[in-house]
This record gives C-alpha cells, structure tokens and sequence, in this order.
C-alpha cells in the first residue's frame, strides 16, 4: 500500500504524516504496524486520545457488544442509556470521590469544540468579553479557541483578527522567574493598565503543545485564589494532561485546587473515539436549550468507549502505574540524558509527559527522525519545534517503556555527538 492516493488527493494541511510517512494499518497496545508489516513502538498515542494504548480490549470489547445489540449510535442530545450509564460513572466513580460537584455538558465531539463552549459559557456568566491565556497555551483551531492559543503557525491560518483575549507570560518566563500572579494583580488595580476584568482566565496546568511547560502547585492555587477574589472564572483545559497522563485523573488534582469549568476531550473517549465533555459548576449552568449543540454530540459509541475507559482506570489502577512509570522515566532522564545535553539543553515533565527540550529545531527533528528509522513514533512541540515530547500509553509495560528510551537516548547522542 503506497502514499499515492493521499499525495494525490488529500488537502496539504496534512501534518503528522509528513513526520511518519508510511501507511499504517494496525495497531495494538503500544504497538503500530505499517502496511508492510513493520512494527513500531508508540510514543505519540494520538497526541494523548490513547492513554490507555491502542484497542485496549476491555473497551473494545465493550463496543463490539454494544453494536452488535444494536444499540441506537447516533442521538444528538436525546436520553440514551448509554449516555446515561457514562454520566453515572463519570459522577460516581471519579467526581464524587473527589468531591467534586459539576455537572456535565456535550458540546460537540472536539477538545476545541469543548472550549470554545466554556469561553462562550463563561461570558454569558460574567457578562464580560474579554478571556486571559497565558503564553505559550494550545488551546484549539476554531477561531474562539485559535484567538487563545499562542503560536504563530496556529494562528496565521485564521484570516480574521483574533481578538477578546489578553494573553499573559507564563511563570517559567524569564528563566523561570516571571511573577505572573503579581503581574495579573497589577493590571487589574492599576487604572491606567487599559486592561479590563476578564470573564475568565484559562489554562493547562501542563502545557504540552508549549514544550511540555508544569505549572507548579503552588502557581496553580495562587492563581485559583486571585479568581476567586477578582470574581474571575478559572477554566482548566485538560484535554491532553487530563485522564490519568499526570499520575492523577485531572491534572489539577495535585494542587488540591477546584476550577470553575474543566474542559476534557481526547482520553475521555477511552479508545480514541470522538468526545469531548464540558465540566461546570451547578450555579454556572446559564444556558438556553440549544444554545452551544453539534450534531454529534450525543455518539452513543464514544459513550460506551467513555464508560468502559473510565472502568479501566479504576480497575487497573492506572493513576498508581503511571506514578511508577513517572519514576522510570525520571530517572532514566537523569543518569542516562543529562550526560548528554550540552549548553542550555534541558528536559522536563510529569507523569508520562515529558519533554527533551533541544533548543534547536533542527536537532529535534533529527532525534525524530533517528527514533522513527529506529521504529519509534515520537513527536516534537515548544518553540521553533525544539522539544521531543515523550507521551506513551500509560499502561505500556515497563519493558516497553525502557525501550522506548534507550532508543530516544541513542536519538539523543546522535544530534548531540
């Protein structure tokens, strides 16, 4: 099977698989194979949608069964027992335990979709226009989420103005000494900053497209305290931290803080399917009957993968696995790629993100391109490209783990030699 009939026909916004460019045709666990049978080990996984690998058989096993019931697919926003059955576990099995009461809204099947409903939630509320995002943010492509994500590429394809939103330096500015939350207290006292109280501020508290950027604990609750006392909305984005890729199911838990609104898409759907799930505090539920919808925002598949997903976190433990796995990766970090970073190079991340940060572009690309020779999938991010993003399953095993990152150290010696 060639590339041809993509080369030929498909749009040139096509991206990844100008990284990869082989035809792949199966995929299992933290395994992907090309069309001529190659295999590779993934350390992309859909950009954080397969945090629990490629067909995880406990949640596809669940969809077959529910197709093969004939189970109603497609329902908009109708009652269906399995969207029924998703909210009920999403509430009892990881919002009640943590003390967490929102209820839960549809919008359509896209992490921007979801956000581009909790800004437009979030100004009803307030009734103020304006959203801060901090540099460095990836928030989405659709013009609302586009106007808070902050890199040049993203935005340039938008061909409107991009307005409404004030975008903040974020603490690791500076060389990691920017004040952020004194900066925000002061435009926002200080009357002649030109800057308006903003309905809400919004964040990842990873930001993974920025170049894999943690946004310490104690940043996370100072921030949470100044939008309580200026009467701000707090929205948390964790469409690619969230589901467990921290060590926790919300990336926020860590901090012991409680957002306002919590956006999630990609993992939530349990095995790649499209969903996406607005988080929101009973008294923020403002709006009219059909005011945000989509047509697919009640794929009743999405919600039986959701359902069984969410069943395989528990069941599995995956928050203890992946706080195991984080000390792998850490420590591999540490004695085997620090020796070999020169000048300011440097890594970073949490959980089972973690970043190689080449400050270079082109050295990136080149230990991308060593680790798919060497059959692994592997994507970059951060300024100019610089930074290799680390992001396997969080049920890979530890033998595949390790050699993932054996592989990534040889990428590494050979840029850096």
């Amino acid at each position: 099977m060639s590339d041809e009939v993509f080369l030929k026909y498909e749009s040139n916004v096509r991206s990844y698989c100008r990284k990869w460019p082989v035809v792949f045709t199966k995929a299992k666990g933290s395994k992907i194979w090309d069309s001529n049978n190659k295999e590779y080990l993934d350390f992309f996984n859909g950009a954080g949608a397969l945090n629990y690998g490629h067909n995880p058989s406990y949640i596809t096993e669940k969809v077959i069964e529910y197709i093969a019931s004939d189970g109603i697919i497609h329902s908009l926003d109708m009652y269906a027992g399995a969207k029924s059955e998703f909210i009920t576990t999403l509430q009892e099995k990881i919002l009640k335990p943590r003390g967490l009461k929102y209820k839960v809204m549809f919008p359509g099947p896209t992490g921007t979709n979801a956000v581009e409903a909790a800004i437009k939630l979030a100004r009803k509320v307030t009734g103020r226009s304006s959203v801060f995002s901090l540099m460095g943010a990836f928030h989405g492509m659709t013009l609302g989420a586009l106007a808070l994500t902050t890199d040049k590429a993203s935005r340039k394809g938008s061909g409107v103005n991009l307005s409404n939103v004030e975008h903040i330096p974020a603490p690791y500015y500076l060389n990691n000494t920017f004040d952020t939350i004194g900066y925000l207290e002061e435009i926002l006292t200080d009357d002649h900053s030109g800057i308006d109280t903003p309905a809400a501020i919004i964040i990842e508290t990873v930001q993974a497209e920025g170049g894999v950027y943690v946004l310490d604990d104690k940043f996370l609750r100072d921030l949470r305290e100044f939008c309580t006392k200026h009467d701000i909305l707090l929205i948390v984005d964790d469409i690619q931290v969230g589901c467990g890729r921290t060590g926790y199911f919300f990336s926020f838990e860590r901090a012991g803080i409680v957002p306002d609104i919590v956006v999630l898409s990609k993992s939530i759907g349990g095995c790649g399917m499209p969903l996406s799930v607005v988080l929101l505090k009973d008294r923020l539920d403002v709006f009219n009957p059909g005011e945000h919808n989509g047509t697919f925002r009640g794929f009743q598949l999405s919600m039986v993968s959701g359902k069984a997903g969410i069943e395989m976190f528990i069941n599995e433990d995956v928050a203890s696995q992946v706080k195991k796995k984080e000390k792998i990766v850490e420590s591999f970090l540490k004695k085997e790629i620090k020796p070999l970073l020169k000048n300011n190079q440097e890594y970073r991340g949490i959980g089972l993100i973690w970043g190689i940060d080449f400050k270079d572009g082109k050295l990136a690309r080149k230990a991308l391109d060593y680790c798919f020779a060497n059959n692994l999938i592997i994507e970059l991010a951060g300024r100019g490209d610089s930074v290799l993003k680390i992001m396997p399953s969080l049920v890979i095993s530890e033998e595949e783990l390790k050699q993932g990152l054996e592989i990534i150290k040889k990428a590494v010696m050979s840029v850096n030699k």
